[in-house]
């Protein structure tokens, strides 16, 4: 049976529903109430033999990309993140290199291999990076826009709960939504820097150690059952 605060995962989709299952195998009692929804934008692919390699650092774009990504199956992937290299490979890239940390280690180490000239797929709002020199080409292929909260929003935030960032925009607008009235709220935020753009005056604010699910989650059990004995 679940137990413990509840878990309100606010990504979009599909990875709302991913982090979810794992939620409810550890037994949280896990709420999904998405922020943001993605979609695909038109795009087209360049020419292949102009890049040294392809850097990705969402699985949303390996689903959102569309048929074009096959024209780019020939440029070994970098990729952020377990997910994402899953989601790559999945549709038959060669993916040479998981990051593990993120997207500025992983340019850093392409560019220690003199990797010149790199193709970025990225969605709409991105961070920016320090390319240390090389040629970073961003090239959008999908967005993702706010939607409405769950009508369950309200009832949830105004009792103790945990909140999980899966990104900067997430913690901005969940900062936003919930108000200055937080310090009966946890939010567990995917990097330290997502956790900077949170703000102050919430319960508990914690940063994974990595950027995974795995890491938030095993952050976001020890809060919602801190206290238990």
């Amino acid at each position: 049976m679940s137990s413990g605060l509840p878990l309100i995962v606010t990504r979009p989709e599909p990875g709302n529903s991913a982090t979810i299952a794992r939620a409810m195998t550890l037994g949280f009692d896990a709420h999904a109430m998405p922020l943001f929804a993605a979609r695909a934008l038109p795009w087209t692919a360049p020419a292949p033999q102009d890049f040294d390699a392809m850097l990705l650092t969402s699985a949303q774009t390996v689903r959102l990309a569309g048929p074009q990504l096959a024209r780019l199956a020939v440029l070994p992937v970098f990729a952020v993140g377990g997910a994402t290299a899953d989601a790559a490979q999945e549709v038959g890239l060669t993916v040479v290199r998981t990051g593990k940390a993120n997207a500025q280690s992983l340019l850093d180490a392409m560019t220690s291999e003199n990797i010149a000239r790199i193709l970025w797929l990225c969605g709409r709002d991105r961070s920016d990076f320090d390319p240390r020199g090389a040629a970073l080409e961003p090239l959008t292929c999908y967005a993702v826009d706010p939607v409405a909260p769950s009508p369950d929003w309200q009832k949830f935030i105004a009792a103790p709960a945990v909140l999980l960032a899966h990104s900067a925009r997430a913690a901005q607008r969940i900062a936003d939504l919930v108000g200055p009235q937080r310090a009966h709220l946890a939010l567990v935020a995917i990097s330290p820097a997502v956790a900077a753009g949170a703000g102050k005056g919430w319960g508990e604010l914690a940063a994974a150690a990595a950027p995974t699910d795995a890491s938030m989650l095993a952050l976001a059990y020890a809060l919602c059952h801190k206290g238990e004995k």
